[in-house]
């Protein structure tokens, strides 16, 4: 079964760096991407960062230029650097993987983490 188990959260202050990291398992015989999403109070889930299987990366707008995501495959896990943090940044951040393909149901299923928490201060 796919599990995803989110950390690095915490408070920061404006122009501040956090990286959270996402640890995945159960997921080495699916093809798969990879996506943080974040959630601020009373707004809806919106994208922030993508990671396929070969490295290739995406970002929304309002994070292009201040944070990176990456993979380490050897021990399944994602990483969202986010340097130059805003207030605006302050969001329940939540990793997903999104399955394309593989043996099994889950291969072609998405699961989300429980989510780790970025609150932005001045």
């Amino acid at each position: 079964q796919v599990q995803l188990v989110e950390s690095g959260g915490g408070s920061v202050q404006t122009g501040g760096s956090l990286r959270l990291s996402c640890e995945v398992s159960g997921v080495s015989d699916c093809r798969h991407y990879m996506s943080w999403y974040r959630q601020a109070p009373g707004m809806k889930r919106e994208f922030v960062s993508t990671i396929d299987s070969s490295g290739t990366t995406s970002y929304a707008d309002s994070v292009k230029g201040r944070f990176t995501i990456s993979r380490v495959n050897v021990n399944n896990t994602i990483y969202l650097q986010m340097n130059s943090l805003k207030f605006e940044d302050t969001a329940m951040y939540y990793c997903k993987f999104v399955g394309v393909g593989g043996p099994r149901d889950d291969c072609r299923s998405n699961f989300w983490g429980q989510g780790t928490q970025v609150t932005v201060s001045s």
